[in-house]
């Protein structure tokens, strides 16, 4: 018996050691996989939290990780699923490496986007608890309120699209198509509730828009003397522009706006450069222009001096303002009177303005004498087709002048020659004013206009400090413009 046990036991042994058939090849990879550990996205997209707390705490650096193809994170897997707690953990990470909360996948999509665009609407929740970017838009211009709708005409569930509403996500933004999230909406019975939530939210949306834009654009206005036709226009710019948006927010097919081109006509002083500038910001907020840009041109900087160098010249500056506004200063230098049979390239660079003017790319200001301008306007047919806005810029009176007095002292920045100073209590409007009449010329007031200002306040900060004493201590005195400066200031002036 003992040695038949014995036998045995060598036999074991012996089985044990001979050599194994290899494993074919899918056999070998169905082990490595067995193997393999659970990747942290794989985790998040399973909502393995324990596996992706482990994961972490091994490499905080995978919080970012991109998968390959897609390129997306963990926090991508998490939100396109619906997994909250994972999405939380990862979002609360105290590590020093932070979550991207705006990353965006292989197509532009955000966390928020896969959310929404699966109907995950704890997960919006989250993210937008967690101030993720609701107008972010995708490689095709959609943003996540776009992609809710798109799940909810599937799902018949307006869960994420109200959840991305009550946030304030915008109903008017726009895809590459130029749709709005209510515009890709088909009429039909179906999608009657979608709708209604999307116009409810739409009407108020416009209705808030309106009033903040049309606050913004009184407030800009208010610091403007006179100029009221120009005011008056810029409204009904801002009030057909927030109609508009409704318009093509409803899916409307609207035309583009033309753009103002417009004629500044008025003597130097009269504050159209300034106005051209405030205009540029003014038009930007309203929608007219794409960017809050001017660029100042005079003759010098577009005519040539040979054949051949005028037409470039313009074309660089043209380029130099699409997207806001081209000005043309002392425009009527561009047609000058000809003598004899000379050859000017003013008209040329004239002319090359005129061909871009329809493109809608540039809004271009003429500006100038009123006299000179008539004649351009007189003498080109062209000029008058495409300038369709006429604004004259009357001579200041001696009570704007002294609104401009106060104006310009109030809004002096540190660093300019007069910042700091203030206006004795004694010198208002009115008092002002009545210097001005008393001791100014019509003929300088008429020459300079708001362009006396500047130099009468410099003057009088000059008397100001011929005027005190050295031993003079009082924070008051020493900052406070009197009349008697002004006066002073004003015999100063050039042109008396």
């Amino acid at each position: 018996m003992e040695e038949m046990m014995e036998y045995e036991y060598q036999a074991h042994l012996k089985k044990q050691h001979q050599p194994q058939p290899p494993q074919s090849l899918p056999e070998r990879k169905k082990t490595i996989a067995q193997k393999k550990p659970t990747s942290i996205h794989d985790a998040a997209q399973a909502g393995d939290l324990r596996t992706v707390q482990i994961r972490l705490q091994e490499n905080a650096l995978l919080i970012n990780l991109r998968n390959p193809i897609m390129t997306e994170t963990p926090l991508h897997k998490a939100a396109a699923n619906n997994h909250v707690e994972v999405m939380r953990f990862l979002l609360e990470w105290k590590g020093e490496e932070k979550p991207e909360l705006e990353a965006k996948n292989m197509y532009g999509e955000t966390p928020l986007h896969l959310a929404a665009k699966n109907g995950c609407t704890e997960a919006v929740k989250l993210l937008l608890q967690h101030n993720a970017f609701k107008e972010a838009k995708a490689n095709n211009g959609m943003t996540p309120l776009h992609l809710a709708v798109w799940f909810s005409m599937r799902a018949g569930t307006v869960a994420s699209v109200e959840a991305l509403l009550q946030a304030d996500a915008d109903v008017c933004a726009k895809d590459e198509e130029s749709k709005t999230p209510l515009g890709h909406l088909p009429r039909t019975l179906s999608n009657e509730k979608l709708r209604d939530l999307l116009q409810t939210y739409l009407d108020r949306q416009q209705t808030s828009k309106s009033h903040t834009m049309i606050a913004a654009l009184e407030t800009a206005l208010k610091p403007i003397v006179g100029l009221e036709g120009l005011k008056s226009q810029l409204r009904r710019w801002a009030k057909g522009t927030v109609l508009n948006e409704k318009r093509r927010a409803l899916g409307l097919d609207v035309p583009a706006r033309r753009p103002p081109h417009m004629a500044f006509l008025g003597s130097p002083g009269t504050g159209k450069t300034m106005i051209a500038r405030l205009l540029a910001e003014l038009l930007h907020m309203v929608g007219v222009l794409k960017e809050n840009k001017v660029v100042e041109v005079q003759r010098t900087d577009l005519v040539g001096e040979f054949v051949g160098h005028t037409g470039p010249r313009t074309r660089i500056k043209i380029k130099e303002a699409e997207g806001g506004i081209l000005f043309v200063d002392e425009a009527y230098r561009l047609m000058p009177v000809q003598n004899g049979t000379d050859k000017d390239y003013g008209i040329e660079a004239l002319e090359e303005i005129m061909s871009f003017m329809d493109a809608g790319k540039v809004v271009v200001i003429f500006a100038g004498y009123p006299e000179p301008m008539q004649r351009v306007l007189g003498a080109n047919e062209g000029f008058c087709r495409r300038v369709n806005r006429f604004f004259h810029f009357d001579d200041f009176s001696c009570k704007e002048i002294a609104q401009i007095v106060h104006t310009k002292l109030e809004e002096q920045k540190a660093g300019s020659l007069i910042h700091g100073f203030k206006l004795a209590k004694d010198c208002t409007v009115d008092a002002v004013a009545e210097l001005l009449e008393k001791e100014t010329s019509a003929k300088q007031r008429h020459l300079l206009n708001g362009g006396l200002v500047w130099p009468l306040l410099v003057n009088a900060r000059e008397n100001l400090d011929e005027r005190l004493d050295f031993d003079c201590h009082n924070p008051e005195e020493l900052v406070t413009i009197t009349m008697e400066d002004l006066q002073t200031g004003c015999h100063l002036l050039p042109l008396n």
